[in-house]
């Protein structure tokens, strides 16, 4: 595939202006860690909410989105539609907390919660388990899909791509800090969904595919796309959709799927003007990146089905990409590669745009816990802003190279979700009721924390997995394991919950004070500290949580409507089109309703 002389303006175009953004906003950047890592906490909600999406928007998620398409249809993706619930429950109860707590880093929370040793290790260790660890394995998961992109598309070996595509956002990130991000986020977002819009459009009327009713008819499509799983396979119904409803949800940590919010969602939260500004970036983070966010990916995983059919297929007309990274995922760059000039080059831009993207904010983020959450708690307490935004800049870079050389090892997308998914298993529960409820102590989420690691490790590596769910007389099905990680995980910290002493009662009571989280979970400190002669609550102040549990069920219906109906006006199915879009006016209806008498709950 070559690129024309249009195509290499836009890219040459599109590098220019990001590095501009981050040269220009880098003095004030560097001015102290507060603009480094939340710009001074004065940012509105509609780019806050532009630069969640466009975080989201990376090279990885189109390429994952395909592979669930091709592997298990369109209804697949409930494996992270699910986790919308999260992001709503995150908008209509946890925003205004976080912005409360007025912290520079979600990890910061420990130490205002809990007290003691327990709460100090907390924090250092998920410093490094997070900001290391898990974002190591995040941005290789994001660096992966550059690669195959690159791969398929430019013909560049692995670390072609790699070090050229990571030289310039890390050079960006390091000197933009978080304003950087931000800004860049801006034009990323546009530039991106135009690319992906443009693509699906494109790609669907190729010869081969034959335009969308073709599409629509051909067999091998029809069967992927049922927006509902099979209720007649049980298998499919339960790891598909039942599981993520009713479990997946609540109970797992997931980048940018937090239960009770986190990472770098809480990152811009507590980087907005005030608590309205949180609230209205969470939300509309939310409908654009599953209302109207997934359908171009998804037209292009079916027209995929229909130009390579399997693996084998697309083998045979990319022969020298190694063994070792093909998968399904590869069929969304492969079907790139049939793109014109021009389009190519807005396309390529636009991949480049998700990857910058993404890798910016994990780096800032990470970063951010590196500084604040381990760096100054347990390295140099007495650091300077100069100081802080240096070792900033450098384990920006230190992230970077790491992930790097791991995406080199990985294989597939999904491979990367499934491990995030089940490692983060039974712990979400934690983070949901740890505002809500005053039992919970640092031991509670250390002992879950452990223990979803340990025993995901095992089930991954050992003959223990297998054993309980493989074995041929059937002693659990197949989608046993995540459920099963969950219960264990869950009785493991509710008895370290028990068995510890609770925190403090100073320690309980400062933080009632400072974010009045409300409700029946802290009632007995609030009578406490009312027979001690100390007002923690504010008087006649309503809890809120029960109207933003409402809001949360009518923004759901709102959003899975608006998506589902855009699926159907698709295939042109037209009757449950306008069906679902009538409930959606509705819903949305309602929950302007519901969000004015819950405004007056807002400080």
């Amino acid at each position: 595939m070559q690129l024309s002389t249009l195509d290499y303006s836009f890219i040459v175009v599109f590098f220019s202006i990001v590095l501009g953004i981050g040269i220009y906003v880098s003095k004030k950047s560097g001015k102290d860690s507060s603009e480094f890592f939340l710009s001074g906490r004065t940012m509105p909600w509609w780019l806050l909410g532009l630069s969640m999406v466009a975080t989201t928007f990376s090279t990885d998620t189109p390429n994952l989105v395909t592979d669930i398409v091709r592997t298990n249809g369109v209804s697949g993706n409930w494996v992270w539609w699910a986790f919308l619930i999260t992001g709503l429950l995150t908008v209509f109860v946890y925003a205004k907390l976080w912005r409360r707590s007025n912290v520079n880093t979600d990890l910061e929370f420990y130490e205002m919660r809990y007290g003691g040793k327990a709460a100090s290790f907390l924090r250092k260790f998920r410093a490094v388990y997070l900001g290391a660890l898990f974002n190591i394995i995040t941005m290789a998961s994001v660096t992966l899909a550059a690669i195959k992109i690159g791969g398929i598309m430019l013909g560049l070996e692995p670390w072609e791509t790699v070090v050229g595509a990571g030289l310039i956002t890390v050079t960006f990130s390091a000197l933009g800090g978080f304003k950087g991000v931000v800004y860049t986020d801006f034009l990323l977002f546009f530039v991106a969904m135009s690319g992906a819009i443009g693509a699906a459009y494109y790609l669907v009327n190729i010869p081969e595919v034959g335009g969308i009713e073709a599409l629509m008819a051909n067999d091998a499509v029809k069967t992927k796309l049922d927006i509902l799983p099979d209720f007649s396979d049980q298998n499919a119904l339960i790891m598909l959709f039942i599981i993520p409803l009713a479990v997946q949800w609540w109970s797992s940590w997931y980048p940018g799927a937090e239960p009770g919010g986190g990472g770098y969602i809480a990152q811009r939260m507590l980087a907005a003007k005030d608590e309205n500004h949180a609230i209205g970036a969470t939300f509309f983070f939310n409908i654009m990146h599953y209302a109207l966010r997934p359908w171009p990916w998804i037209l292009v995983a079916l027209a995929s089905i229909v130009v390579y059919p399997d693996i084998a297929s697309i083998q045979a007309a990319f022969p020298n990409i190694a063994e070792s990274k093909l998968g399904h995922d590869l069929a969304y760059s492969a079907m790139l590669t049939k793109l014109p000039s021009g389009l190519l080059g807005v396309v390529l831009a636009s991949l480049i745009a998700a990857y910058m993207s993404t890798i910016s904010t994990q780096l800032n983020w990470g970063s951010s816990y590196i500084v604040f959450d381990f760096y100054k708690q347990q390295i140099n307490p007495n650091a300077t802003e100069k100081q802080m935004v240096s070792i900033g800049r450098i384990s920006t870079v230190i992230l970077m190279v790491l992930s790097a050389g791991l995406a080199l090892l990985l294989e597939n997308a999904l491979q990367i979700f499934d491990i995030l998914l089940t490692f983060g298993a039974g712990t979400g529960l934690i983070f949901i009721l740890r505002w809500f409820w005053w039992r919970i102590n640092a031991w509670s989420e250390i002992a879950a924390m452990f223990a979803s690691g340990i025993i995901s490790i095992l089930l991954k590596t050992t003959a223990l997995g297998p054993l309980l769910f493989n074995s041929e007389d059937g002693v659990f099905p197949s989608w046993f394991e995540y459920p099963f990680v969950v219960i264990v995980t869950s009785a493991i910290w509710l008895a370290a919950t028990f068995l510890t002493q609770p925190e403090s009662k100073e320690t309980l009571r400062a933080f009632y004070k400072r974010i009045q989280p409300g409700g029946p979970g802290w009632n007995k400190v609030v009578n406490e500290a009312k027979a001690d002669g100390e007002k923690i609550a504010k008087d006649n102040e309503k809890w809120s949580v029960p109207q933003g549990i409402t809001a949360m069920i009518l923004g759901c219906i709102l959003i899975y409507t608006i998506m589902f109906s855009t699926g159907y006006w698709i295939y042109g199915r037209t009757t449950p089109a306008i069906i679902l879009t009538v409930i959606a006016i509705i819903s949305a209806f309602l929950l302007i309703k519901a969000w004015g008498r819950m405004k007056d709950n807002i400080l």
